[in-house]
């Protein structure tokens, strides 16, 4: 079973549904297209009606990234309207388009003019880099994508690995995809995180084959295994190990990241937090990244994280604001090891890039 010992309190766990949409009024709709060229897609997360206060973190050496000047606490706008997440690195930027046309048709914006209609949805978005993955190099989201994926979206689980923002993610030669965790502290506060998972850094130690953000997995986390969760992980035998680095000198997607990346992710929470603070959890955020990938934040990674604060609960004291930070940075580390597991192997004109539990099949406990 995951080792839990690193949490601030053992009360500490995940939510009803282990995803970001434990968060009251936070909603998830993704988009994707396959096929013909096509590996590629658009999560979109939906702050509730009056908006969220925003904050943003940009660590990565080439980011794809919009709206996120405007979340710097000293200027004036502090609620967002919602997160664009996409692939298509800067092509895909204009899926925010559509997301900010859907929103202004429900009235729902920044109040711009003496009439109500007269708004501007604030939706901040970043990209990753998977061009050319299904084959075709421009085939990447646009402002349909926007569209499709806040028509998507739904108060329900989003689903996990090869899907919406995540459909051509990699991590490090391996596939990558969208991973969603959540975490209900002791006072009923609940933090989340919604992750691409997209690193040209490795999500495992290479000595051993073993994801290395798994000790921070909570119980229930490893039902993204199916029918195998209740037996969990273990470490992979030397045979699959060597197989893995054989197959990264003949084939794409052994063990070889590309050379163009980037991580990219929403933290919410019910928590009412100021513009700051909100941008100091999206900073903090990027410490639970660090942990599940090596290395990070590279100057090939554009590796942005976002916070939405709904303000439903209370705002926390120092030491509740120590307990929720810690418990994001856990939540995000989550994310990305429940994207990996998720994910599923994918052939394309470009080639093949394997799951980590196909390249590493004894890794998963069958009884």
């Amino acid at each position: 079973m995951p080792d839990s010992s690193w949490a601030l309190d053992p009360q500490v766990q995940p939510g009803p549904t282990n995803s970001i949409v434990d968060v009251p009024g936070i909603r998830v709709g993704q988009h994707e297209r396959r096929g013909d060229g096509w590996l590629t897609g658009t999560t979109v997360v939906l702050a509730p009606p009056e908006g969220a206060v925003g904050g943003v973190d940009v660590r990565g050496g080439g980011p794809g990234t919009r709206e996120t000047d405007l979340l710097d606490p000293r200027n004036q706008v502090d609620r967002v309207h919602a997160v664009t997440l996409s692939g298509g690195s800067a092509f895909g930027l204009a899926a925010a388009d559509g997301v900010m046309r859907q929103l202004y048709a429900e009235g729902r914006g920044f109040p711009c003019g003496p009439e109500p209609e007269q708004v501007v949805p604030i939706v901040p978005a970043a990209v990753i880099f998977d061009l050319n993955r299904g084959g075709e190099f421009t085939a990447t989201p646009d402002a349909s994508f926007g569209v499709a994926a806040c028509d998507a979206a739904s108060h329900e689980a989003p689903a996990l690995g090869c899907v919406g923002a995540g459909t051509g993610a990699e991590c490090g030669g391996l596939k990558g995809g969208v991973g969603s965790a959540s975490a209900v502290l002791p006072d009923g506060t609940t933090v989340a995180a919604l992750v691409v998972a997209n690193p040209g850094g490795h999500v495992l130690d290479l000595r051993t084959g073993e994801l290395v953000g798994t000790r921070a997995l909570l119980e229930g986390d490893l039902d993204v295994l199916g029918e195998h969760a209740a037996y969990g992980l273990r470490r992979p035998t030397p045979e699959d190990l060597a197989s893995a680095r054989e197959r990264a000198t003949t084939e794409r997607g052994g063990l070889t990241p590309k050379v163009l990346a980037t991580t990219i992710g929403v933290i919410a929470t019910d928590a009412t937090l100021t513009k700051a603070q909100a941008a100091k959890v999206a900073g903090i955020g990027h410490d639970g990244m660090a942990r599940a990938i090596d290395p990070v934040h590279t100057m090939f990674d554009g590796d942005t994280l976002f916070t939405l604060a709904t303000g439903d609960r209370p705002a926390p004291d120092p030491m509740a604001f120590h307990g929720l930070l810690t418990v994001a940075a856990r939540t995000v580390t989550r994310a990305i090891v429940r994207a990996v597991l998720a994910a599923e192997s994918v052939t394309t004109r470009s080639g093949t890039t394997r799951c980590y539990l196909e390249a590493f099949p004894s890794a998963l406990r069958r009884s």
